[in-house]
């Protein structure tokens, strides 16, 4: 009975997420937004959960809907993440 009940724990701690690690956010500067092809072009800091410096580059949003609202010179933090070789915006928010 213990052991089942542990387990359930186990499960239910898996499954909310809680034991997965979280890339960090990052700052950076919106230079373009490309809403049709669900891509952004960023200006950033380094990203160190992808060993990356500081530079602008295209990354593709993990939904296109991320972009709604976003324009040229928005500063921004957003969370980056490498997937099958693409760069990738999993969250993004303007900056306060």
């Amino acid at each position: 009975m213990r052991a089942r009940r542990l387990l359930a724990i186990a499960a239910i701690f898996l499954a909310s997420g809680a034991g997965a690690q979280q890339a960090p956010q990052s700052e950076g500067e919106v230079r373009k937004v490309d809403t049709a092809r669900g891509k952004i072009t960023l200006r950033h800091g380094p990203l160190a959960n992808l060993d990356m410096p500081a530079m602008t580059m295209v990354f593709n949003a993990a939904d296109p809907k991320l972009l709604q609202g976003l324009k040229q010179g928005d500063k921004v933090r957003f969370t980056a993440d490498k997937k099958d070789g693409t760069y990738i915006v999993t969250a993004i928010e303007v900056a306060k």
